[in-house]
This record gives structure tokens, sequence and C-alpha cells, in this order.
């Protein structure tokens, strides 16, 4: 399978009824383009999502004052940071491995997500692009930032949610879901809706709406090659930032998805890894507006 053709895309689409010519990462441009990279040098954070060795996926944030992300050729990208410990993308990038990005400016709902190969070069990351392109602003809340000095990083490491971080997938109105398929490399999207759009059960399930969006179906199409994924949840109040790595489906019952405002069809997710990590971004948020787009 070549990153030309998506097998999963096409099968998601052919599913749901889209024109499967027109949609879809095949049809994105791997080229930066000017507007592109200014957005990008712009931004004081951006999430990306790998594989670990052991093939777990894992989403994370990396943050730094604007310039830290720049675009130095047309398919070259180059970010001023690395994964340090506990970070569970720390010390991935010593050989080449696929990546998923996504920027976004939450002031304004603007995002573009790239995606591509990306390898450690001295202090940073060097990404070579496949996918560069721009999303709509759904489900995006309005969020101002403010930088602070970080504060000391304390992890903790599990399998299991505990109450606590039930409690704060509760609450939370985004994630971000890292994924990936051997050939059509990686992927983050960024998810959005009201606090208690995500689910969380008193096992070790986590359950979310799919809401209508870009019929590209770049996340579901890597799940239907491969089920493992990356959540990260952050807490915009303190930095802290919740892993959680495990294995999602797609539940296509019409029935279900109905009794949910908004549902396409809902996703289950079984944890299998949690690292949990206070203070793990040095910028923090202030709540402005929730999306017109969220449903009730």
């Amino acid at each position: 399978m070549s990153r030309s053709e998506h097998i999963g895309e096409q099968t998601v689409q052919a599913r749901v009824g889209v024109r499967i010519a027109d949609w879809g990462s095949a049809r994105t441009s791997p080229v930066i383009s000017p507007a592109a990279a200014d957005f990008l040098s712009e931004r004081s954070f951006v999430v990306l999502g790998a594989a670990a060795n052991d093939g777990s996926m894992w989403a994370t944030m990396l943050a730094g004052r604007p310039g830290f992300v720049g675009a130095t050729g047309e398919r070259t990208l180059v970010i001023d940071r690395l994964p340090e410990a506990p970070d569970p993308l720390a010390g991935l990038f010593e050989d080449e491995r696929d990546i998923g990005m996504v920027a976004i400016d939450l002031e304004t709902r603007r995002r573009i997500r790239v995606n591509g190969i990306a390898v450690r070069e001295e202090s940073g990351l060097t990404v070579r692009t496949e996918q560069v392109y721009g999303n709509c602003p759904k489900y995006i809340q309005v969020r101002e930032s403010t930088e602070v000095v970080s504060g000391r990083r304390q992890v903790r490491h599990s399998r299991v949610l505990t109450d606590a971080h039930r409690a704060q997938i509760r609450k939370a109105d985004t994630f971000f879901i890292a994924t990936r398929a051997d050939g059509v490399g990686a992927d983050v999207s960024h998810r959005g809706g009201n606090p208690g759009f995500v689910t969380a059960t008193a096992g070790q399930r986590l359950s979310w709406p799919d809401y209508s969006g870009n019929f590209m179906y770049m996340t579901l199409g890597n799940l239907e090659l491969d089920p493992r994924c990356g959540l990260l949840f952050l807490d915009w109040e303190s930095g802290g930032a919740l892993h959680i790595s495990g294995r999602a489906a797609v539940d296509w019952d019409p029935a279900r998805a109905a009794a949910t405002p908004g549902a396409q069809r809902m996703i289950d997710f079984d944890v299998e890894q949690v690292v949990d990590i206070d203070a793990a971004v040095g910028l923090r948020w202030t709540l402005g507006d929730y999306s017109r787009f969220n449903p009730a």
C-alpha cells in the first residue's frame, strides 16, 4: 500500500456513502504553502503522535515561543524541541519514524495538520512532510494562553484509569487522538464537544460520539487497519497531560448513535497504558467560548 491510497479510509467512506474519488488523504498535498508556513511559525504549541517501539500509540504536546516550529523547505519542517522524559515519546526519534501533527490557534479556531516522517537532528525534530492541509473550525473551543515557568514534572504510570482520571475525562471538552497504519503513516486529530461528550465507565473503557467532520475519515481509516491509538487529555488550567494508549473500535449501530445528540456513530476505547504527568506543558489556558457546532 502507498500513501497515494488508503484502503482503510476507502472502506469507511464506502460504508457511509462518501464519493471516494473526491475525499481522503490521497487528495492532500505534501507541500508546505507560504500561508501554512506562516501559520505554523506563529504557533506556541503543536500536538504530535507516533508509535512506540512496542507498537503502542501515543499523543503528546510540545510547546514553545512562536518560531519554535518553522519550514525550511517546501517539504521540510523543523521543530526546535524534542519530547523529553517522562514523556511517552521521549527518545523515539533517533531513527526515522512516522509522525502525525496538528497545530491549532485556539483563539481563532484555525488549524493545520501535518503528517510525515520525523527524525531527531541535534536538539529538535526534522519532519519530511507527506500531507499538509487545513481543517474546518468545528468543535474547537476558544482559549487564550499565557506562558508560565513549568514546575517540577511528576509522573505516574499505570495500566488502569483512577477515579481522578475518570473525573478529568468526564469534564473534558477536548482531546487529541493519534493513529497509525502500516504503509500510510501516522495522524493526529482533534476531538471536541461539550463537557461530558466523552464517557468513562467504572471499568477501563472510554466512549465518545463521532460527529460530522470533513468526510476524509483519516482517523477512522487508520483504525480500520490498526486499532491501536493514543489519546491526550490536557488540563488546560494546570498544564498537566494525561496520556492514554489502547485500542479503539467503531460501533456502527445506528440505534446506539441515535441515543447521543449529533453522533454519526460511537467509538469505544479500551485502556492499556496510562502516563499522567503534572506540569507537562509550560502554558496555561483560559476558556472563552464553546464551539457553536458542539451538539447539546
